[in-house]
């Protein structure tokens, strides 16, 4: 099933259509020089479910720090992190935990990339 990708500014950025293991078929635009031609490239990962996030805290040795972490934030971080069925990559929560770990813009993609594959 096709999907667009949008820009910030909410201008179409990219025409994709789902392929399997994750990898999209990127339809390029009319005034495209390589028109009829397609890139294969990886769907931006804005959201994971819980078990996925979890598994790639453990798997890159994060989760006891960022249990810590939460242990230190208020009540309703504690509960989205303990209950939470889909864990959003640009959440409140999230931009602030991965701030705290230190985490660069590309590193928070390649977790939630990583994480989307588990």
């Amino acid at each position: 099933m096709p999907y667009v990708s949008r820009s910030a500014g909410g201008a179409i950025d990219g025409l994709y259509e789902q392929l399997q293991g994750g990898v999209a078929e990127e339809f390029l635009p009319d005034d495209d020089p390589e028109l009829g031609t397609f890139r294969d490239t990886s769907p931006e990962v804005f959201s994971v479910s819980a078990r996925q996030f979890r598994l790639m805290l453990r798997r890159t040795g994060l989760l006891d720090q960022v249990k810590a972490w939460v242990a230190q934030q208020d009540g309703e971080t504690q509960d989205a992190f303990e209950y939470s069925g889909t864990f959003v990559k640009n959440s409140p929560m999230m931009t602030a935990g991965f701030k705290a770990m230190g985490f660069t813009a590309q590193q928070i993609d390649e977790f939630f990339t990583a994480a989307s594959q588990l």
